[in-house]
């Protein structure tokens, strides 16, 4: 669903927001991201050595943590995202199991800063709902979107792969062209791939 006025895309995605959250809230379940990582490990084939991007789970989002350690296991360099400023896209810290995290301002487990930065050419997204067309609907604060284009301007190729519940699947996101598509939506029982370049 495109919308073209501000104020309506606004609202219409704060009212799909607070549902979505408290939709969420309900699906948790045991396994599902042991699941995913599995359905990714499967069907996602990743060039040798991609390096991976993602975040580390908060609340009630899909745990990426079975797949990142897979993902470690299988020789690809990790990060984890880092706010950069409230309106700059996302960086990314070099990641692996063991390494222990500080909490920081926003609230979110990130590495130390002595870590160094890597730039991700494949991107595992936290979402709130998604839909058919392959595109996602956060928090509010743009970080994604912004961080996948920058992405997407830097390397052609880079794959934005949104990890949810099936069940935080809609009929529409509301959206403008500011919005960037997912290429990748993998839940606990089924994988999407959207027209365009792949993993």
């Amino acid at each position: 669903m495109s919308v073209t006025e501000p104020s309506d895309l606004a609202d219409a995605k704060h009212r799909l927001r607070a549902v979505a959250l408290a939709r969420r809230a309900t699906l948790t379940a045991v396994g599902a991201g042991a699941a995913v990582a599995r359905r990714f490990m499967a069907e996602a084939p990743l060039a040798a050595g991609a390096a991976i991007g993602s975040y580390w789970p908060m609340r009630d989002e899909l745990d990426a943590r079975p797949l990142l350690r897979r993902l470690h296991a299988g020789g690809h360099l990790c990060g984890l995202c880092v706010m950069d400023g409230t309106r700059r896209p996302l960086l990314f810290r070099r990641w692996q199991p063991g390494d222990v995290l500080r909490s920081d301002v926003f609230g979110t487990s990130v590495p130390p800063e002595s870590a160094s930065e890597l730039v991700p050419r494949v991107l595992l997204v936290p979402l709130l709902a998604f839909d058919e067309d392959g595109y996602r609907l956060g928090y509010g604060g743009g970080f994604y979107d912004r961080t996948l284009a920058a992405l997407r301007a830097r390397a052609v190729g880079t794959v934005a792969v949104g990890l949810a519940y099936e069940g935080q699947g809609v009929t529409s996101v509301p959206r403008d062209g500011s919005d960037e598509r997912l290429d990748w939506i993998i839940t606990e029982v089924r994988t999407r791939r959207f027209p365009g370049p792949g993993v």
